[in-house]
């Protein structure tokens, strides 16, 4: 008996030893959450001001009818007990106590409802934008689209950082950074004080697009649109996540805003504008084994191996590369079909979303990469061919 309970209390030291090293790591991240907040995230928008007024001021008027009502009810009950001799009283109804519980209720619900309206319809309220992002949820990504203002044509997906999700399937997060799975590998980015229309849709599922700080949350709908906007006061980092269920990498869905001020916002642009040029590819190139597969490498890494491991092997549920039948086969169409349209009914995304020269890519890199040393190159006029069927 005695050394049952020794293991016990060793397992239990273990044990908090362990709690005590994960909660050491916890960091607060900049823009919120802070460690231990209890209240809502730090506003930087003037609706995310009125949400928090609008939440305090709610919960203040309910503890005080709560606390009067109650108050009452208990007193009552003491006073007025059996013990002490108290007599039922027998009455009717009064018409003035009637009159008084249903007019001070109508007073308070119009006192919570005028600020909550208008609030409400200034949320609503997208128009003159200087700046609209159309956002569009994938499984599991974000992908953005500057529509119109400073930095229009602009577009790229936004997904969250492969060492954060290495490190989420290691299970080794003890040295998890603050920003642990909410760090992508492009932010979107927006200047400072500038009202940003944001336009949400979805590719696959219904997503939802959520920063609490700038007091956003707008449902993302497959073949809906939806906007809602925001005007950042402060210059920073502010995270979000997808607040919808939309499918086993749900948690691996985060948003990172970053507003700069419009100084760094127009540099940004420029660069920004320098790299999507010197990315634009003709599909129409013919490339070499070599360069094709280098490419494919950044692409899979970036898209695919949150998935399919980064050797290939897949886990769980999701199939393995290394060895499979569609990659080896000599019929380039099939895998090309796959990654354009996805399969298992959607367990595998499509990824119609990449430029056709990325896909050839990432399909030559798998069929020739592990032990698939087929020596098959996919050109991006095959991919072209195959986007229409």
């Amino acid at each position: 008996m005695k050394s049952i309970s020794n293991k016990l209390a060793s397992l239990l030291l273990i044990a908090g030893t362990w709690v005590g090293g994960v909660a050491h790591a916890v960091q607060d991240l900049p823009g919120g959450p802070a460690v231990n907040q209890l209240n809502l995230h730090p506003p930087v928008t003037k609706i995310a001001e009125e949400q928090h007024f609008l939440h305090w001021m709610m919960l203040i008027i309910c503890t005080v009818i709560f606390v009067a009502v109650f108050s009452v009810m208990f007193y009552s009950i003491w006073k007025h007990r059996q013990s002490k001799g108290a007599k039922a009283a027998n009455f009717h109804e009064s018409v003035t106590v009637e009159v008084v519980w249903t007019i001070i209720p109508f007073i308070i619900v119009i006192l919570m409802a005028l600020p909550a309206t208008k609030v409400l319809v200034a949320q609503k309220d997208t128009t003159n934008a200087d700046l609209t992002i159309k956002t569009t949820g994938y499984q599991w990504k974000w992908g953005y689209d500057y529509i119109t203002g400073e930095g229009e044509g602009l577009a790229f997906i936004s997904t969250l950082d492969s060492s954060h999700r290495v490190m989420s399937d290691s299970g080794n997060v003890k040295e998890a950074p603050a920003n642990y799975l909410l760090k992508v590998d492009n932010p979107m980015v927006v200047p400072v004080n500038k009202k940003i229309r944001i336009i949400t849709t979805a590719n696959d599922v219904i997503h939802a697009f959520m920063v609490p700080a700038f007091g956003i949350k707008q449902d993302a709908i497959p073949g809906f649109v939806r906007d809602t906007w925001f005007r950042a006061e402060k210059i920073g980092d502010y995270y979000g996540q997808c607040a919808e269920l939309c499918g086993k990498e749900h948690a691996y869905m985060p948003i990172h805003v970053k507003v700069v001020s419009a100084e760094d916002y127009t540099a940004w642009v420029a660069d920004q504008k320098k790299k999507a040029a010197a990315k634009l590819d003709d599909p129409t190139k013919v490339w070499t084994l070599e360069d094709i597969v280098k490419r494919g490498e950044k692409v899979y890494a970036a898209n695919c191996a949150a998935c399919h491991q980064a050797n290939g092997k897949g886990a769980g549920p999701i199939k393995p590369l290394d060895g499979a039948a569609v990659v080896l086969d000599a019929d380039h169409a099939k895998q090309i079909q796959i990654v354009l349209k996805g399969a298992a009914n959607g367990a595998m995304p499509a990824w119609g979303q990449l430029s056709d020269t990325d896909i050839a890519a990432v399909v030559s890199y798998t069929k020739n990469n592990w032990s698939n040393k087929t020596g098959q190159l996919v050109q991006p006029s095959e991919v072209v061919a195959q986007r229409g069927k």
